[in-house]
């Protein structure tokens, strides 16, 4: 069974089948149809005095209706006031005001009817009224004296206007004036203080009016308001009194709330439905009162609740007779509270719950009409026909009026009327037209014919069939041209002929064919359904975090149907990109150049087709450095502390981490800033400690992930006072330049650590462990200070005390020093070498005595050298290496000794002035060692079976050589190392020939040298035994003669010449003749050879062609 819907469910057709409902109703134009309203005017319709009056009738009907105008009740003949006309083919009036006339000569209630000869449709009442903004009445206005803590209310009074104005309140330089929880601007009009403080004096306090229908301002006369503070009053009231007068004004005292408004414990407020229900409590009292709000046995409504103006307006939106009950506003400060409750009640003008409804019947039909509404108090309803009472209308036998209801039963042509339902109560009424049209018409299809409709896949598809027909036809939809009605649940068929396909696939494309009948006929049409892919983002834009004037990219990749064309669109903050050069819009990315912090926010791209529309979102965080910190403040300064506050600059999206904080001492450094100290980026105030005497500037650096940001301004300057130095030098020492004196120096304080002027110091010594008295001196401007004098390195105890004008520092710690050095006056003793091999020994001394060592022990020194090598009697350059053992250390190593080597020693003992003299020379010889490689081996005259070796001596033999030891093994083509062969040399031989070798075969030589102690280390080499006596001799020249080179040159050449005389014979047809004499004088032993060996051959070849020159 075919499935119908009067609603649609699915939010996706409620706009189409809402607005094609209206138009299966509507009569087709062709035929006859009753007036009905189109366009009129508001009901309450304010009009601006200085233009022209329109007052909108517009209807349509068939015949084309005619305009009639009422006018407070009576007809308006427009045609004998020459200031109205009408406009051709409509009922809308226009009254020339331009041209004389005046405003108010037409304030009054207008109806207007349009009718023709199937009936008569109304309009609304429409009520004309000129706007109004009347000046404000003169009047003197006395100054507002008030006590400081006083309430007080400035009453603004404007004119009243129509519309009524819009009230603020400004002063003379037209800025508005500042309002706060303590002063804020009441509903109605009024400037309400809670208290009044000495700030509030002012004699400019200006009410404006706006009227925003005739775009004017008028201003009330400035008031005058004098606060008196307690401090100005007793004075006041002290030069008026004389001395046996008790004066002195109360200081103010704080007060708990009182309600300015509204006044009293209750009140009520009636609201209308619909409306916004605005509810104003404004209290006085010290402190300043906070406004709370609640509703008694309720909650207030959620969503629709707002607070304004400081929370003392209570606003709720869209008020209905649920909102009705007790609002109750509390007033509360320290002192108290006081409350007021507004009882509301929620009236309601009328208001639909269904509207009548045009009728179309054709002869013989029934129907009804039906007008219902509801209000508070709920509403009458009342009948008209063709704007004329009912029960006074011509009689209709096919009606009956039934309360809100009109039936009718068997209508006939003459049946056709307009009917207007008027639902009313005291706070409005509602009017609204609806025809009865009697036709007898088969039935049309006003869909356009072949309409092709395309859909997104997954989406619903609705496919119009608009008909009309009287009776009303019945519609069915095939699918095809021969295709079987469409039924079931995956189909959904609207009133008003729409066939919806609730989820479209690719199979549901194709033509469907609507069909309209009733009992005069039936026609069909058909219409195309196309299935479309959808459009993706399949690469969406993404987060994006950037350092200003970097660069960043959003990608929005696309995928979408081949047959629609997509455009991409991008947006900032859901508006147009800005008009910018560095917004670069690629086809599938937005790049933006130099980023700054304006760009920062939400960037979308929307993709577009005439079917969709997709969008992605990515917000953009534009990160920076923060900005300066401002307003930087001093408070609380003490003698030794202070307190710096500020505000902190922009962070520019990355939170502040920590603040530094900067002084400039411009009494001693000006111009040079210094570390302070920092703070956590969620503290803005900090408790500097100070030093006395400096004239301090602080400045301000925040700092977050990005960096530091520019100083701030610095802060105003405080000189702190001047006191005793605090502290005394640091860094004392006692150490004598010259072995009769001491040097004393200190680091001198800096000029905050001075604490005053004059800074002086105390240089006070005196010899340790000795029974003597401080000797001090005073200097100043110095950090040095020479005693003369003294005996050779022997310690004092030293101390360095700062004092200014105002006194000494604390008494300084002790230090011991040193007057000067000395060189040492002996040697080490008992010096003996331990040798532990051929390159290591150890050296053993016995201490100085401290006493003569005469300055600060920093070690010994021992100094060695070669004297000669065992093994060769040749002497050569003396070398002499040092090493330092530091301390009181009596022996030490001595790395990297010759083998077989003699060598001398001494020590020497060093303190801070410099080395003492030389211990007696120790000899010592290092024992054999193994010898170094070989110097070289060279293999020569290579013959079938044999090969010459010679070689060189070792560079450093380390001993005396015993013997040479020599290895040797074949390698074959695979590079595998045959048998070994180990042959003894001795030492004094330097070559040697290996006989009885396979020819033709390469071998790999070890060769060594060796000592009483051992083998050295190994040299290698390879070399080839021959294959014959020739290849030896060619072999051997190639290898020694330094022509070889050029021989293989002008060989190259002699080819190239012949092969250039050959190509050119042979392109003559010639014979090659060095060829023929080549084959008639073969070489029988080479011949062989070039057929072996084709390469060979041509080097034999070409070796005897060139040997002529030679």
């Amino acid at each position: 069974m075919m499935k119908k819907m009067s609603i649609p469910t699915r939010k996706t057709s409620l706009v189409l089948f809402l607005c094609q409902i209206i138009s299966a109703l509507d009569v087709p134009l062709d035929l006859s149809q009753p007036p009905t309203i189109i366009q009129q005017s508001p009901k309450d319709y304010i009009v601006d005095p200085r233009e022209n009056i329109v007052i909108q009738c517009e209807a349509k009907g068939k015949p084309p209706p005619s305009f009639s105008w009422t006018r407070n009740g009576t007809h308006f003949d427009i045609d004998k006031d020459a200031q109205v006309t009408m406009k051709p083919n409509s009922g809308t009036l226009v009254i020339n005001i331009m041209n004389g006339g005046k405003a108010e000569a037409y304030e009054g209630v207008y109806q207007c009817t349009a009718r023709n000869e199937r009936g008569a449709a109304i309009s609304n009442n429409i009520v004309i009224r000129p706007s109004r903004s009347p000046l404000w009445t003169k009047e003197k206005l006395e100054p507002n004296h008030v006590r400081e803590g006083d309430s007080l209310v400035l009453h603004c009074r404007p004119p009243v206007g129509l519309p009524p104005p819009i009230i603020f309140w400004m002063d003379n330089a037209f800025q508005r004036l500042p309002q706060s929880e303590r002063v804020s601007q009441g509903l109605n009009g009024d400037l309400y203080f809670s208290n009044v403080q000495p700030e509030d004096t002012r004699e400019d306090y200006i009410c404006y009016a706006r009227f925003n229908h005739t775009q004017t301002i008028q201003q009330k006369q400035p008031i005058s308001v004098k606060v008196f503070s307690m401090d100005s009053l007793n004075d006041t009231i002290a030069a008026n009194l004389s001395d046996t007068d008790i004066y002195g004004a109360k200081p103010v005292t704080e007060r708990q709330p009182v309600l300015l408004t509204p006044t009293g414990s209750t009140s009520t407020k009636v609201e209308l439905r619909g409306n916004v229900l605005m509810l104003e409590c404004i209290a006085a009292g010290l402190p300043t009162p906070v406004i709370r709000w609640i509703k008694e046995g309720g909650e207030l409504p959620a969503n629709r609740t707002f607070f304004e103006n400081f929370k003392k307006t209570l606003k709720i939106i869209d008020v209905s007779e649920a909102d009705s009950g007790n609002y109750k506003c509390i007033a509360r400060n320290t002192l108290g509270s006081v409350h007021h409750v507004i009882s509301v009640t929620v009236k309601a003008a009328p208001y639909w719950i269904t509207a009548p409804r045009n009728l179309v019947l054709s002869p013989g039909e029934d129907g009804t009409l039906i007008c219902r509404a509801n209000g508070n108090p709920k509403p009458s309803i009342s009948w008209l026909a063709n704007g004329v009472p009912i029960a006074i209308a011509p009689e209709d036998p096919s009606r009956k009026v039934d309360g809100d209801t009109i039936i009718f039963s068997h209508v006939q042509e003459r049946s056709s009327a307009v009917y207007q339902c008027n639902a009313s109560n005291e706070y409005g009424y509602l009017l609204a037209n609806a025809f009865v049209n009697v036709l007898a018409e088969p039935p049309r299809i006003l869909t356009p014919a072949n309409k092709l409709y395309q859909v997104i896949a997954d989406s619903p598809a609705l496919l119009d069939c608009a008909y009309f027909g009287s009776p009303k036809p019945e519609i069915e939809w095939f699918k095809g041209v021969k295709g079987s009605i469409l039924r079931g649940n995956e189909y959904v068929f609207h009133d008003n002929g729409t066939l919806e396909i609730p989820v479209a696939q690719k199979n549901s494309a194709g033509t469907y064919t609507c069909v309209a009948r009733n009992e005069l006929g039936k026609i069909q049409n058909e219409v195309q359904l196309e299935i479309k892919d959808p459009t993706m983002i399949i690469k969406q834009p993404e987060y994006k975090v950037i350092q200003r004037y970097g660069q960043v990219s959003f990608e929005c990749i696309i995928k979408h149907d081949s047959t629609l064309l997509p455009t991409v669109t991008w947006l900032k903050d859901n508006d147009e990109l800005p008009d910018d050069e560095r917004f670069l819009v690629g086809k599938d990315n937005l790049t933006i150049m130099n980023v700054t912090d304006k760009d920062d926010g939400t960037y979308t791209c929307i993709v577009n087709t005439t079917l969709d529309s997709v969008s992605a979102s990515a917000v953009l965080t534009v990160v920076a450095r923060p900005n300066p910190p401002f307003d930087l403040e001093l408070t609380g300064q003490l003698e030794r502390s202070i307190e710096l506050s500020w505000i902190p600059g922009d962070e520019n999206n990355s939170p502040i981490t920590n603040f530094v904080i900067e002084y400039e001492d411009a009494l001693h450094e000006p111009g040079v800033w210094r570390y302070q100290t920092e703070v956590p980026g969620t503290q803005t105030t900090v408790q500097l400690k100070l030093s006395p005497y400096v004239n301090y500037s602080f400045r301000v650096i925040a700092v977050n992930k990005i960096g530091r940001s520019q100083p701030s301004e610095p802060s105003e300057q405080y000189l702190t006072k001047s006191a005793s130095p605090d502290e005394n030098p640091a860094n004392v020492q006692g150490i004598g330049s010259e072995p009769d004196n001491l040097v004393i120096t200190w680091e001198p304080l800096k000029g905050f650590q001075s604490n005053g002027p004059g800074l002086q110091y105390k240089v006070s010594w005196r010899q340790k462990d000795v029974d003597d008295e401080w000797t001090s001196v005073i200097v100043a401007n110095v950090s040095k200070y020479i005693v003369s004098g003294t005996p050779t390195f022997v310690p004092y105890e030293i101390k360095v005390q700062a004092l200014n004008d105002l006194g000494y520092a604390p008494e300084p710690s002790e230090v011991i020093g040193h007057s000067g050095e000395d060189l040492p006056m002996v040697a080490p003793g008992n010096v003996q070498v331990h040798v532990i091999n051929s390159t290591l020994a150890k050296v053993h001394w016995d201490p100085v005595p401290l006493k003569t060592v005469r300055g600060h022990l920093q070690g010994y020194k021992v100094y060695y050298w070669k004297v000669q090598s065992l093994s060769r009697r040749s002497r050569r350059h003396v070398e002499k290496k040092i090493l330092t053992f530091r301390g009181n250390k009596t022996f030490g190593m001595l790395p990297g000794l010759e083998p077989y080597s003699s060598y001398k020693l001494n020590v020497r003992v060093v303190n801070g002035k410099g080395e003492g003299p030389a211990s007696p020379d120790k000899v010592f010889k290092t024992p054999e060692g193994v010898p170094s490689s070989p110097s070289f081996l060279k293999i020569t005259n290579p013959t079938l079976d044999s090969l010459t070796l010679e070689w060189g001596s070792p560079t450093h033999p380390n001993g005396v050589l015993t013997s040479y030891t020599l290895k040797f093994q074949p390698i074959n083509n695979t590079h595998e190392l045959g048998p070994l062969v180990e042959i003894r040399i001795p030492a004094n031989e330097s070559s040697l020939i290996l006989k009885n070798l396979n020819y033709s075969t390469r071998y790999k030589f070890y060769f060594n040298a060796q000592t009483a102690v051992g083998s050295g280390s190994q040299i290698t080499e390879e070399a080839v035994t021959i294959m014959d006596e020739a290849m030896a001799s060619r072999q051997v020249d190639i290898a020694t003669q330094g022509w070889f080179i050029g021989l293989m040159c002008a060989v190259a050449l002699l080819i190239l010449i012949l092969l250039i005389v050959c190509f050119i014979r042979r392109n003559k047809g010639g014979k090659y003749p060095v060829k023929e004499k080549e084959d008639a004088h073969a070489d029988p032993e080479i011949q062989p050879m070039k057929e072996d060996d084709g390469t060979f051959g041509e080097y034999r070849l070409f070796s005897f062609v060139s040997s002529a020159p030679f």
